[in-house]
């Protein structure tokens, strides 16, 4: 799958309306080491919220991005993340022995309405609202087919009117506008901000898959889940 992602990189339509002319873009660091984040500010979505809007004016960027294969300190603010997905791993034991923490996707931080296109044609897989604190909120799968690879691309922390007219087996256009970034209520409380992420098998799942998982089964998962920059083209925009 990563080498027909490569091989169509040059392709895909933009997932975000980005100038890198004359938008600026900052990466988010949201491990350990960042000391400027605290412990109040993640457990608050609105201290959160003031967080990244400081960030990104402080910098005059339109979007902070980041985060594939981040170990992250995030997810202490919700149980969801307090034990492993199942699906992968044959040891169920050793999932659960620590929480989930290493981010399978990439983040984009912006404005709540910001626009959301589909990066290559395709058909929706599935969608759900995942309205958990910390979860996904709205959020749309879908299916696409390269070179007969056959991968997935998942939009997490969406607005819910995004998918109350879509259906399984829809076809969606290369390019065409699929959602827009949530508000809080809608996203899983959050402050808004697109997860985008590359599946290869679904594993049976539908509406929703793993986007942070375990340090133990991050190597498994994170070969399933290619780096999302193969598509979105976008890291290599940031501000140094």
């Amino acid at each position: 799958m990563e080498n027909v992602l490569i091989k169509n990189r040059s392709n895909f339509h933009q997932v975000i309306n980005f100038n890198p002319v004359t938008d600026k873009l900052i990466e988010f660091d949201f491990t350990g080491s960042n000391k400027e984040l605290t412990a109040n500010e993640i457990l608050d979505t609105q201290k959160f919220s003031l967080y990244i809007n400081k960030q990104l004016e402080s910098h005059q960027a339109k979007f902070g991005i980041g985060g594939y294969n981040e170990n992250r300190v995030l997810y202490k603010r919700s149980s969801l993340f307090d034990q492993g997905s199942s699906g992968l791993m044959e040891n169920e034991d050793a999932i659960r022995v620590s929480p989930r923490s290493v981010h399978l996707g990439i983040d984009i931080w912006g404005a709540v309405g910001t626009a959301v296109f589909v990066p290559v044609g395709g058909m929706v897989h599935s969608f759900a609202f995942n309205n958990n604190f910390g979860d996904y909120g709205a959020t749309i799968i879908l299916q696409h087919q390269l070179d007969t690879v056959v991968f997935h691309t998942l939009y997490g922390h969406v607005s819910l009117v995004d998918i109350a007219q879509l259906h399984p087996g829809q076809y969606i256009s290369r390019g065409e506008l699929i959602a827009h970034f949530g508000r809080q209520e809608e996203n899983g409380w959050w402050p808004p901000h697109l997860h985008f992420q590359v599946i290869g098998d679904m594993n049976l799942k539908e509406g929703d898959y793993p986007g942070v998982c375990t340090v133990n089964e991050s190597e498994k998962y994170l070969q399933n889940c290619p780096d999302p920059d193969l598509i979105l083209n976008m890291m290599q925009y940031v501000l140094a």
